[in-house]
């Protein structure tokens, strides 16, 4: 479900009509992320990491009203639900986009997730289902502990879904951490809301 945004009493109307006409209205950032206690919480649960801190960030995109806005036909929309459509890599080292349904439970997430991966891993090639545009792009990239990130964009393909990468986790000093990159359309959201979406979602990651 979703409902329009209201454009003519938003106070973001005229950053929206000012950034949507860019032929790149995206912005990104890499920030580090402290995973020390995450990691332990997943594995005292049973549960991989990667499916852990998924459902973290889901859970921390599902409470931030931004994340939520998607641009359908020039106009603003604010999704009830925000899924994942996470690349998931296979044997023979090529990837499909899979599409995982959020639950606020980890336990059901964490099943929902399996499975969209075996299928994956049983399917070839990239898209292999149809996908709606209450997503995040989400990618791991656990060989690499990069310090900035960048997309491969059609800037004639209309796109506002926010777009999420992880790098390798390292540890020092008995702290693990991971680089998070996030990409975001800055006609729907600024800096500002990026902090508060991080913060939270660090404290998530703290639990």
């Amino acid at each position: 479900m979703k409902q329009k945004l209201n454009l003519d009493t938003w106070n973001r109307k005229e950053h929206f009509l000012f950034f949507k006409q860019m032929e790149e209205p995206f912005f990104g950032m890499t920030t580090r992320i402290d995973c020390t206690k995450a990691y332990e919480k997943a594995k005292q649960l049973g549960v991989s990491f990667f499916t852990y801190y998924l459902h973290k960030t889901l859970v921390a995109v599902n409470q931030s009203e931004p994340f939520r806005y998607r641009i359908i036909n020039d106009e603003v929309y604010i999704f009830d639900q925000i899924d994942v459509s996470a690349t998931i890599l296979r044997d023979d080292k090529t990837f499909g986009f899979s599409l995982m349904e959020y639950v606020e439970n980890l336990t059901v997430f964490a099943e929902i997730t399996k499975k969209e991966i075996e299928r994956i891993q049983n399917t070839t090639g990239l898209i292999t289902r149809d996908f709606d545009i209450n997503l995040i792009h989400f990618s791991a990239v656990p060989w690499i502990d990069f310090t900035s990130y960048s997309h491969a964009r059609s800037f004639t393909f209309p796109d506002s879904c926010p777009k999420i990468s992880f790098g390798k986790m390292t540890e020092e000093n008995d702290k693990k951490t991971m680089a998070m990159a996030i990409h975001v359309h800055h006609g729907l959201m600024d800096g500002y809301h990026v902090g508060e979406f991080l913060t939270l979602f660090q404290q998530l990651m703290n639990e």
